[in-house]
């Protein structure tokens, strides 16, 4: 099952620390397992304590399911193919039209909000003008944190989290339910309106998953709306391609980036690929970007409102012809070694204040939006307020656009300022985040902002980037961190003056991408996202240099954003690698029991205990004499189909096998896989006592071919065959034969280092630990070189 925390796994290969050879043997005894498996199977989704469990991307081969894929014709297969690539395209448009909906909504809604605070201070209501400002955002936010705790708590944060475990094996309720869908498009719509200094990508994500996961449940039975053209995606395997299509089409529809979004599909959220997986990302993608393509032609028509073009135009950073020369190196590495730094603090503020943030929102739902409404406060007073630290300056001669910008968005705020004069500090605070990138990134704007102004933007979009995540209203960091990586970018850019020839939007482009790096750690999805999304390739090389800098720098501190949301959420995500002292301990020594056997033919009383006092959803069968010679494992069964051999009541009233051919009484979409978070329950079941002492014949329905692995394979080995393959559960059979068919189960919590470090205590002595930067570790670093 799942685990409630992820920590840093190091690579297989990693030198192996081991004791030597004498304590080695003295504690040999001490490695057998001696507690069982109580690790807590519950995990942070959203803003709320949820069961989780795994998912299974195992084939079930049994009696009945073979007899059901060899009445399968050609026809069927054309039909799957058919119905996958349909499913793709139907993402792609849904995800494109979302995304289309969400940035319209967020530019029409927070531009009224400011044309109407800007008309107040236009004529010098400033107190009113406050008051409008703040209570809109106030609104808007509570708004966002109420639908949210009381409708669908699973819809706070950016989702990128859940949607990476789920990629991993981790279900969990509501993730991606319908409900979640709706709070998630509209709460935040709400948030990002409400000047919240969260971005939108994040939850997009999110709400594109959301979109895959819904289409490939297959319809619902409660409401009547399958056919059967949709049993063929009701398994964990199909989902979770169409899942990761629809994570790669999320990010597509934010920044309208289809190649970046198959690659961050593929760099950050996805466990397995394949190179038929990538055909559909990027056709779904592909389908993104014409479906927003032509949306917005609709938009520059100007029937969308007056704000209608802001969000997804891509920015104009720079001239068409971009240069830059040996003189300018040493400013990319200074941007990239700073924004590695600033990237991994970044990550450890966030940490620290998601920890507060955690012990508020365990309080209830109060005390929840108490602090959604006193981060509110706070920011509205950040953003109105310090603007007034800025000087007005006189607006520029030969400007292509109005200056000062009233009634939309622009480089040139009035503020509080003359006529004629523009306030910088307000042309930043006082606009969507697009807007204020995009400011930040537009050419020719060298002598538009200070540098005290850019260092006050940049401070304050720093920290309210950092207390802003982590309320309970769907937030994403992606376009916050683009922000102030801009500022930052800027800002060197302004100080280095004329010792570098790149203009300073250049700057703020590779300012964003040094942060991205510095704290999320991605870099080929980053660098063709920035590219895409400056619509730029000239801008590669330099992108590429200062995100693989700011990446090696940052991960001296500690681990990417999201790797570090997974393990706070309590997430049990398997790594890729093994941890080197896991190679200390073989399979036998952490299988955890008591084990919980079936008989072949087993009494339905029996069946109903074991399902009722244990959460196993995994069951050895083995067949004992009369039907075989001696004990013999037979397969494995599973919980969820054992609860519809107990539905549907087919039971006998011998020991005995059964005669009659099953598939006349069961069909294939009996068994199929339920949607995401949706599980039967034996509570459910009602059995009189003279079915209670009835027979089952578990034979055509048990897995015939589980994996299997002998207890003396380390369990370093195993936990690589359990990730790649895609397990749930995995069976640990006896060195001897003379001993019981099967030892115990292997599941997804059993490979988690605080089960294995709390079961074996010793092994923290010679644990592997992850090279962090600090005094004792250069200290001794130097020494050993000495």
């Amino acid at each position: 099952m799942a685990a409630d925390q992820l920590v840093n796994a190091d690579d297989l290969e990693a030198p192996l620390i081991s004791p030597a050879a004498s304590y080695h043997d003295e504690h040999r005894s001490r490695i057998r397992r001696s507690t069982s498996n109580t690790t807590s199977q519950v995990a942070l989704i959203g803003s709320n304590l949820c069961p989780i469990e795994s998912l299974d991307y195992e084939l079930i081969e049994n009696d009945f399911l073979k007899q059901d894929w060899r009445s399968r014709g050609p026809g069927h297969i054309v039909q799957y193919v058919i119905l996958k690539w349909t499913l793709c395209f139907l993402v792609g448009v849904l995800s494109g039209a979302v995304g289309f909906f969400n940035n319209l909504a967020v530019e029409n809604i927070a531009g009224v909000k400011f044309v109407i605070t800007s008309n107040m201070m236009l004529t010098r209501k400033f107190g009113w003008a406050f008051g409008v400002f703040a209570g809109t955002n106030f609104v808007l936010l509570m708004f966002a944190s109420m639908i949210t705790t009381f409708i669908s708590p699973a819809a706070a944060g950016s989702g990128i989290p859940e949607v990476k475990a789920y990629l991993n094996g981790v279900d969990a309720p509501d993730i991606f339910s319908l409900k979640t869908f709706f709070v998630k498009v509209v709460g935040c719509i709400a948030a990002v309106s409400s000047s919240l200094c969260v971005g939108k990508a994040g939850p997009m994500i999110h709400t594109s998953a959301c979109i895959a996961s819904i289409l490939g449940q297959g319809g619902s039975r409660k409401y009547k709306l399958t056919c059967k053209w949709l049993r063929y995606f009701k398994n964990d395997r199909d989902r979770r391609d169409l899942v990761t299509c629809g994570s790669g089409a999320g990010v597509a529809a934010a920044f309208r980036a289809p190649v970046g979004g198959v690659l961050f599909a593929l760099e950050c959220v996805s466990s397995w690929w394949r190179s038929a997986l990538l055909w559909r990302a990027f056709f779904t993608t592909a389908v993104v970007v014409v479906i927003l393509r032509a949306l917005i032609d609709i938009c520059n028509s100007g029937k969308c409102g007056l704000f209608g073009k802001g969000g997804l135009i891509m920015f104009d950073v720079t001239s068409a012809d971009v240069t830059y020369h040996l003189i300018d190196l040493p400013p990319v590495l200074v941007l990239g070694v700073i924004g590695g730094i600033l990237g991994s603090f970044y990550n450890f503020l966030l940490q620290k204040v998601l920890r507060v943030y955690n012990l508020i929102n365990e309080k209830g739902h109060v005390c929840k939006l108490l602090l959604a409404a006193s981060v509110s406060i706070f920011t509205s007073c950040c953003l109105f307020g310090l603007p007034w630290l800025a000087s007005c300056k006189p607006c520029p001669a030969g400007l292509s656009e109005a200056c000062p910008s009233i009634g939309r968005s622009g480089n040139f705020k009035k503020f509080q300022c003359a006529p004629d004069h523009y306030n910088d500090l307000a042309s930043l605070f006082f606009n969507t985040n697009d807007d204020a990138i995009r400011n930040l990134y537009s050419a020719g704007t060298d002598n538009v902002f200070q540098k005290s102004s850019v260092f006050l933007f940049f401070i304050a979009s720093y920290f309210l980037g950092i207390i802003s995540y982590g309320l309970a209203v769907p937030s994403g960091l992606f376009v916050p961190v683009i922000l102030t990586g801009a500022t930052y970018g800027r800002l060197v850019g302004m100080l280095m003056g004329s010792h570098s020839t790149l203009n300073h939007g250049l700057f703020a482009v590779l300012g964003s991408a040094s942060l991205l790096g510095g704290s999320m750690r991605m870099t080929v999805s980053v660098c063709v996202i920035i590219l895409e999304l400056t619509n730029n390739l000239l801008l590669l090389p330099l992108v590429m240099l200062v995100l693989l800098i700011s990446k090696t720098v940052a991960d001296v501190f500690n681990a990417d954003v999201y790797d570090l949301l997974v393990k706070l959420k309590g997430l049990p995500y398997l790594e890729a690698h093994a941890e080197p002292y896991m190679r200390q301990l073989t399979v036998g020594d952490v299988v955890g029991g008591p084990l919980q056997i079936f008989n072949g033919v087993e009494k339905v009383s029996n069946i109903v205990h074991v399902l009722k006092t244990t959460g196993h959803h995994g069951f050895p069968v083995v067949d004992e004499p009369p039907f075989s010679s001696s004990p013999v494992l037979f397969g494995l069964i599973l919980r969820a189909h054992l609860l519809v051999l107990l539905k549907k009541k087919t039971f006998l009233h011998a020991c005995t096998l059964v005669s009659i051919d099953v598939s006349k009484q069961f069909s294939a979409e009996d068994f199929a896989k339920r949607g995401s978070g949706k599980h039967e329950n034996i509570e459910g079941i009602d059995l009189t006592a003279e079915e209670m002492d009835m027979f089952v014949d578990l034979h055509p329905y048990t897995n015939t071919s589980p994996y299997t692995v002998v207890e003396t394979m380390s369990l370093a080995k195993a936990l690589i065959l359990f990730r790649e393959v895609g397990l749930r559960h995995l069976l640990v059979i006896p060195k001897s034969s003379s001993r019981a068919p099967v030892v115990g189960i292997l599941t997804r919590h059993d490979f988690m280092p605080e089960h294995i470090l709390g079961t074996h205590p010793f092994l923290l002595q010679s644990r592997w630990k992850t090279i962090r930067l600090g005094k004792s570790n250069l200290i001794e670093l130097f020494s050993g070189l000495c």
